[in-house]
């Protein structure tokens, strides 16, 4: 048997140059090792499985007494090996083929690998021998290659794939800088549990991807506490990727089991059961209309309690539907407990779920969910370019149901988009990386919390969750309009009678106009005095119209004048004018300026509600009523909105250049100009 690493395995590819592409390696590179490793774990039990096999039809019953009798949690129920499959290489492809199919039915790996095809193209291409021929020489005994070395194997082999496939990595991969990040702030506050013996930690990933947060979070965990068991659990909906992160799962040990296929946001694999920690990096700017059907009918049958009840943000953009999914599935906190039991998630989003979405919008709502339940914890900003295939602001949002009590109902934001180290070489549009350095100083940030080293302050600010909330005012003007009786109008107006729809439709038009062009070209500004004279030249005309068709008149010879009186209705209140109507936005925090600010409270309706009423009038008062006088609050029309606006707090202002200077740069380029001008000339 061969000596055994990855650049071993990988080493096989030399056999695949010519038919596959550099990129194409993994697509048989992965796949065999994975089966390598399989045939490798069975060996010493063929005859116990063949024989429960020929006793036991039912595949869930053999799969137990299989599971008792060896320890395995899959089988294969053919009488092939991989060496043995060599002794005929004419059948070898077939045999293989029959060979994969065998497996029980959680190891679907080869099937999402496409490996028949695989198979049959290097059978076309006379490499099929050569390749399965060098797989079986490689012992992968657990005794001799137990988990931990056969993950790390697996996770080089992916790192290769991944940087073979540079085109194509980002949509499928995160980087491992970006993981390391997260893995530490999600395990930060947990350090002394995780430290404990026999300790067992369970993690998900609802967009799996190929496992590297499981990975990672796994290898963290490790690495503080050799002794600590870490249980991996994710679902992916990609094919390949799934593939390969199922069997990255099943060379370290893991339950196949655990890792699923399938659209999370339409059908989750995992429901009913929650985690210690979650961790995702949603694709950005998605749509979700696929899963629109199966998450509307969610949320009918499951309401405000359910993975999506908080609300649904725009079709467009279903990053927000990770997020609501993640709150969901983190372990709730013991009941009567202090601070115990409880779970922690971890997500990567870009800018828009920060902000995006008006007052009650789903957006909005899903933020102010969060907020009102102080699962928010902190909200750190990456570097830009630290992915494959973006090169947009991104952000790390740590949920917590659990908080210490110095974070309760306080939410972390941390500009963290200045530490990163830039890469030699870009792969994609990453071009940055976190290195360990960097990542430290984020990670002591956020321990820190609210008690910053001087020269750290300007990198992390510490808000109340009531400081994101706001109400959505609307503010009316009256409605103001004079009346005119001009030829223009009146012709378009007469126009009407002859339509074969509408109001006017059926009045005498001739009568119409004889009983308008009586109130010669006199100008009224007030409704008022103009509509008793309007229905009385109606009258004297014999046109008896109803109110739809009335208005329908007046509003013909009306325009909108600001020195015109107010229009009231029939209760005697002034009329809005649509045209007029603007809204203001006013924090749960707003005080009149020169008075101490007050804190949000948490009243029954929920956060900033109990003096709300109070709040906003005095807003009104000091910013809207002095500018407009005669405008008011259509209190119905009042909504309740959350933003987190991550820039404005972290903004600096840079003092633009002296004119001075920009004016000698100017003589500079003038000068410049007119002499190649002159050069052209010459």
């Amino acid at each position: 048997m061969s000596t055994l690493n990855g650049n071993f395995v990988w080493s096989i590819a030399d056999q695949l140059r010519g038919p596959y592409k550099p990129h194409q390696y993994g697509t048989v590179i992965l796949p065999f090792t994975i089966l390598r490793r399989l045939d490798c774990q069975m060996a010493p039990h063929r005859e116990t499985i063949r024989a429960l096999a020929a006793n036991t039809s039912n595949p869930q019953v053999l799969a137990s007494l299989i599971k008792a009798k060896t320890g395995l949690g899959f089988y294969n129920t053919s009488d092939y090996t991989l060496e043995g499959l060599l002794s005929d290489p004419d059948g070898l492809r077939d045999n293989l083929i029959d060979y994969t199919n065998s497996f029980s039915s959680n190891i679907d790996v080869f099937e999402r690998f496409k490996f028949s095809a695989e198979v049959a193209t290097l059978e076309e291409k006379d490499r099929l021998y050569l390749v399965t021929s060098r797989f079986a020489e490689i012992d992968l005994d657990p005794d001799v290659f137990p988990n931990a070395k056969m993950g790390d194997l697996f996770e080089t082999l992916i790192h290769k794939f991944a940087a073979a496939s540079n085109e194509e990595a980002g949509e499928h991969y995160t980087p491992r800088d970006a993981i390391r990040l997260m893995v530490e702030l999600l395990f930060a506050e947990d350090n002394e549990a995780l430290l404990q013996p026999g300790t067992i930690r369970s993690v998900y990933d609802p967009t799996a991807g190929t496992g590297g947060m499981l990975s990672v979070a796994e290898d963290h965990l490790l690495a503080m506490n050799p002794k600590a068991e870490m249980v991996l659990y994710g679902q992916e909906h990609n094919d390949q990727s799934y593939a390969i992160c199922k069997s990255d799962m099943i060379s370290k040990g893991q339950d196949s089991d655990n890792i699923q296929l399938g659209d999370t946001l339409a059908d989750d694999k995992f429901a009913g059961k929650t985690f210690d920690y979650c961790m995702s990096n949603p694709p950005y700017g998605v749509d979700w209309k696929a899963s629109a059907d199966a998450i509307n009918a969610e949320v009918d049958r499951t309401g405000r309690n359910g993975r999506f009840g908080a609300g649904l943000p725009k079709i467009g953009d279903g990053q927000m539907l990770f997020l609501t999914h993640l709150a969901y599935k983190m372990r709730p906190p013991k009941i009567g407990g202090d601070n115990e039991g409880g779970g922690r998630a971890g997500i990567v989003l870009n800018g828009s779920p920060l902000f995006n979405g008006a007052a009650e919008s789903g957006e909005s709502e899903i933020r102010r969910s969060l907020l009102e339940r102080d699962l928010v914890e902190a909200i750190v900003a990456l570097p830009t370019n630290m992915f494959f295939n973006t090169g947009i602001s991104t952000y790390v949002w740590i949920l917590d149901n659990t908080k210490p009590p110095e974070r309760r109902r306080k939410v972390q934001l941390i500009d963290a988009s200045s530490f990163f180290t830039k890469m030699r070489k870009n792969l994609g549009d990453k071009s940055r990386e976190v290195g360990d350095s960097d990542r430290e100083r984020i990670v002591s940030i956020y321990g820190a919390f609210d008690e910053q080293r001087p020269d750290d302050e300007e990198y992390s600010r510490v808000f109340d969750s009531t400081d994101f909330g706001y109400w959505t005012i609307t503010v009316e003007r009256p409605l103001r309009l004079a009346f005119q009786v001009t030829p223009e109008r009146l012709e378009a107006l007469i126009a009407l009678t002859s339509a074969t729809k509408g109001h006017l439709a059926k009045v005498d038009g001739p009568a119409l106009r004889g009983a308008l062009e009586t109130l010669g070209s006199a100008r009224w500004t007030d409704r008022a005095e103009f509509l008793p004279v309007l229905r009385s030249a109606l009258r004297d005309a014999g046109l008896k119209l109803g109110a739809p068709a009335l208005k329908v008149v007046w509003l013909a010879f009306s325009e909108r004048d600001e020195d015109a009186e107010i229009c009231y209705d029939s209760k005697g209140n002034p009329e809005p004018d649509p045209t007029l109507r603007d809204t203001e936005n006013i924090p749960f925090g707003w005080t009149e300026p020169g008075t101490e600010a007050a804190a949000g409270t948490l009243g029954d309706s929920g956060w900033g509600r109990d003096n709300q009423a109070d709040v906003i009038e005095a807003y009104f008062d000091h910013e809207v009523k002095p500018h407009v006088s005669d405008s008011w609050i259509d209190h119905a029309k009042t909504k309740t909105g959350y933003e987190i606006p991550f820039t404005r707090h972290f903004y600096k202002y840079v003092p633009p250049r002296p004119l001075d200077e920009i004016d000698a740069d100017l003589d500079v380029l003038v000068k410049e100009i007119i002499g190649l001008l002159q050069e052209v000339e010459a």
